[in-house]
C-alpha cells in the first residue's frame, strides 16, 4: 500500500492541475494526500449533492451569494468544490457557497472534486477549509479553532501551520471561544470590535463590562480610551474632591504610562512571536527529506506568502523609524 502513495500524490496534483481555479489551500491538500483512497474530479449534478450536516458556519451573507450567482450565471463555477460519496449522492466538504448560489443561479451541474473520506476527516477538511475563509466571523473562527485542538487534538502550533496564522492569532481566539455572553453579543453586533472585546474580558465585573460594551456599540469608547480604564481603572476613582482638576491629569498621565507599557510589551510579544515562526521556517527548510516531501506548487506559493509578509515587515519597519516624540507631543 505505501509503495502506491507516491504515484497517489502524483494523480492528485495532476488532478489540481486540471482543476486550475482551485482554491484548496495546502493544509487540504496535504489531507487529501496522507488519508484519501480515491480523488477525481467530476461533473456533478446540484440536485445531488447534499449540505455538510457538520457544517462549521453559523451564516451566510445573502448579499455575497446573490452576488457569487450572478457571477455564476455569467462565468460558470470556477473552483471546483469538494465531496465525499455518500449513498447515490454526494456529501459536500468544501464549498457550500458555491453550491447554494449554483442553486440560486440555476445550473444544472457543478464541478466537484470526489474524495473518499471518513467523517472525522470531512469534518476536519471542512473546519480547516472555512478558516482559510476571509468572510468567516471572530465568533465562528474561535468555535472552529477549538473543535480542532479538542476534537482533532491538535497543538496551537500545529493548527497555526495549518491555517496559515501566528501562534498568537490561535491563542487569542481560542481565549475568545470562553468569552462571557456580553461580550459574543458585542462581537455579533460589532464585528469591528475585536480588539475591544479582548479588552473587556480583562473585566470581571459584569455590570462594568455590559456598561462598556453599551458604550462601544454606540460608538462612545475608543479603544485607546478602553485600554485606559482596563489598565488603570481611572473610571472607578473618587470624585467630588476639591482638587478635581489636577487629580483627573494625574490619573490620565498614570492612564499614559500603563498604556505605554502595555503597548511596549506586547510590542515585544509580538517580536518574540515573529522570531520563534522564522526559526520554526528556517528549521523545516533546513532539512532535506522535509523539504522533498513539500509538493512544488506548495513551495511556489509558501515562496508568495514569504514574499508578501517580506513587504508587510519593510512597512512596518518604515513605520517604526517614523516614529518620532514629535508624535506624542501633538497628542
Amino acid at each position: 500500500m505505501a509503495s502506491k502513495r507516491p504515484a497517489f500524490r502524483e494523480n492528485i496534483h495532476r488532478l489540481f492541475d486540471e482543476a486550475q481555479a482551485t482554491d484548496l489551500g495546502p493544509g487540504i491538500v496535504s489531507l487529501i494526500e496522507s488519508r484519501a483512497t480515491q480523488a477525481q474530479l467530476r461533473e456533478l449534478p446540484v440536485g445531488k449533492i447534499l449540505p455538510n450536516p457538520a457544517q462549521p458556519r453559523l451564516s451566510y451573507d445573502e448579499d455575497s451569494l446573490t452576488d457569487l450567482a450572478d457571477s455564476i450565471r455569467e462565468h460558470g463555477v470556477l473552483q471546483p468544490i469538494l465531496v465525499r460519496p455518500n449513498g447515490a449522492k454526494f456529501e459536500l466538504i468544501a464549498g457550500e457557497r458555491r453550491w447554494r448560489a449554483s442553486g440560486m443561479a440555476g445550473r444544472d451541474t457543478i464541478p466537484a472534486i470526489v474524495v473518499d473520506f471518513d467523517e472525522s476527516t470531512a469534518l476536519e477538511v471542512s473546519i480547516i477549509e472555512n478558516l482559510q475563509r476571509e468572510d468567516v466571523t471572530p465568533l465562528e473562527e474561535a468555535a472552529m479553532f477549538r473543535k480542532m485542538t479538542e476534537t482533532f487534538g491538535y497543538s496551537v502550533r500545529q493548527l497555526a501551520q495549518k491555517v496559515g496564522k501566528d501562534k498568537g492569532y490561535i491563542e487569542n481566539r481560542l481565549r475568545l471561544s470562553d468569552a462571557p455572553a456580553d461580550i459574543r453579543e458585542l462581537l455579533s453586533l460589532r464585528k469591528d470590535t475585536i480588539s475591544h472585546a479582548y479588552e473587556l474580558m480583562k473585566i470581571g465585573d459584569e455590570r462594568k463590562r455590559r456598561r462598556l460594551a453599551k458604550r462601544i456599540v454606540a460608538g462612545d469608547l475608543t479603544l485607546a480610551r478602553l485600554r485606559i480604564i482596563t489598565g488603570t481603572g481611572a473610571e472607578e476613582s473618587p470624585e467630588g474632591t476639591s482638587k478635581g482638576a489636577p487629580r483627573r491629569r494625574a490619573r490620565t498621565v498614570a492612564g499614559e504610562v500603563a498604556a505605554s507599557r502595555a503597548a511596549d510589551d506586547a510590542l515585544m510579544g509580538a517580536r518574540s512571536k515573529l522570531a520563534e515562526g522564522v526559526d520554526d521556517i528556517v528549521d523545516i527548510l533546513r532539512q532535506p527529506e522535509l523539504m522533498a516531501q513539500i509538493p512544488e506548487v506548495n513551495r511556489a506559493n509558501f515562496a508568495k506568502h514569504l514574499t508578501i509578509t517580506k513587504l508587510k515587515i519593510e512597512n512596518a519597519i518604515a513605520i517604526m523609524r517614523a516614529g518620532s516624540p514629535a508624535t506624542d507631543e501633538a497628542d
